[in-house]
């Protein structure tokens, strides 16, 4: 039964993969950044609402419920008007098969310096088999082959036999708030997977990540007297080639299992760096963040301390910096890594769906040297989760891209699992009659 019915789930697939096509193009439009997330996450309720008849939640999280999980990343900014949509099939009747949540992150990264793209960051052009824009590939394309793999089997009228979730989050770039506050809030399952776009295999580790920031005070002046005054980007420099020597450090040291494989899995990111306001002013304030990414079974707040210890040893080496120490603060990311156990029957449903879907026998896995929302349910709720996603480039760059031919496997693999995974309780054949199907 299995097969068969797949085999019109996928011709669904095809017959759905313009109208697919046209949902990415509609939602890679928005400009879903940091803060500007609502237009898109109302355009996501709205058509989880009509067109899949799912029914819908629309909330903001609330820190003062969240802050005190430890999975919580401290924030800066407000939620105010900046919901998290979650959309929910329930099965008739008794449960015979498993829950599953499809969950995927709306927000991206600013896509400037917008001068250097060749294509409309916010166009969503297509241009052969690729679909360029912002966070076209990272990742809303993933977000449209989970929604239409649920609108397949939906417009065939199969009834599955365990509930499906539909999480379109906020914040998986910064924090990963908007994935605790779904699951908070009590939307859990016996598993989910997130289209993360990984290149159609399958997540059994990743890093954890903590942002730092550290502003360094200087002594300013007119540069007629520069050689009297202390330039603070000078100073702040000595601290991120500090911040350089511990990311060597660090892999220098023996890899965790899971990254053996990879000669430099830690990397340390000096993501932005402000200071000075006029050319010829010596600056007296310089402030730099950096990503710091570390290894599965450490403790956010080890590294915490261990940067801390390593940047005041770095200022005791300078006459300056001794005397006026750099403010080290922490925002953003506190994400724990993670190492899965893919020895689950979630990932041996999967692998039996990637290959329907694309034909190979076995399905691969790698570890990630970044972190996503997988975390959340592996680490604090029991759910396994993986990543499983499309195939692109240019994540976080320019020009980025979705092969879409990948976008439609990974549509069709999600619908695979979805009728082994939840089971089916009930279809409409082609021809019209009823079947019942108890797994």
């Amino acid at each position: 039964m299995m097969v068969p019915l797949y085999e019109q789930v996928a011709s669904k697939i095809d017959e759905l993969w313009e109208e697919e096509i046209r949902f990415l193009q509609d939602i890679g439009r928005f400009p879903s950044t940091l803060g500007n997330e609502a237009d898109l996450q109302r355009f996501i309720a709205e058509y989880l609402q009509k067109e899949l008849q799912l029914e819908v939640d629309s909330f903001v999280p609330n820190v003062k419920e969240l802050c005190h999980h430890p999975g919580f990343s401290p924030v800066e900014w407000s939620y105010n008007n900046r919901p998290v949509v979650v959309g929910i099939w329930r099965t008739s009747g008794p449960k015979i098969g498993k829950s599953v949540i499809f969950q995927g992150h709306i927000d991206v990264v600013s896509p400037e310096p917008t001068s250097l793209w060749k294509y409309n960051p916010w166009g969503a052009t297509i241009v052969g088999n690729k679909m360029y824009g912002r966070g076209i590939q990272d990742m809303k394309s993933g977000v449209a082959a989970m929604i239409f793999a649920l609108k397949a089997i939906r417009e065939l009228n199969i009834e599955l036999g365990a509930d499906v979730l539909i999480q379109s989050v906020i914040e998986e770039e910064c924090t990963g708030n908007g994935a605790l506050a779904a699951l908070e809030r009590g939307y859990t399952a016996d598993g989910a997977l997130i289209p993360e776009p990984f290149g159609l295999k399958a997540v059994t580790s990743q890093v954890g990540v903590i942002w730092v920031r550290v502003k360094v005070t200087g002594s300013g002046a007119h540069t007629e007297r520069a050689d009297q005054a202390v330039n603070a980007i000078e100073k702040a420099y000595m601290l991120i080639d500090a911040l350089k020597k511990y990311e060597e450090h660090l892999n220098e040291e023996p890899h965790h299992p899971d990254f053996t494989h990879k000669k430099h899995p830690l990397n340390i990111n000096i993501g932005t760096i402000r200071g000075g306001d006029w050319p010829s002013n010596v600056p007296s304030e310089c402030t730099f963040e950096a990503r710091i990414g570390f290894y599965p079974g450490i403790s956010p707040n080890v590294v915490k301390k261990n940067i801390i210890e390593w940047l005041e040893k770095a200022a005791q080496q300078d006459e300056w910096l001794r005397k006026v120490q750099p403010e080290i603060t922490f925002y953003g990311f506190h994400a724990e890594g993670v190492s899965i156990d893919d020895d689950q029957e979630l990932f041996k449903v999967l692998e039996k769906a990637h290959t329907l879907a694309t034909g190979e026998k076995t399905l691969e896995r790698q570890a990630l040297t970044c972190t996503t929302d997988i975390r959340f349910f592996n680490l604090y709720y029991g759910i396994p989760a993986t990543c499983y996603g499309p195939i692109g480039s240019g994540m976080h760059g320019v020009d980025e891209w979705v092969d879409l031919d990948s976008v439609k496997t990974v549509t069709k693999s999600y619908a695979a699992f979805l009728l082994k995974w939840c089971g089916v309780r009930q279809h409409e054949s082609i021809t019209g009659g009823k079947h019942e199907n108890k797994r």
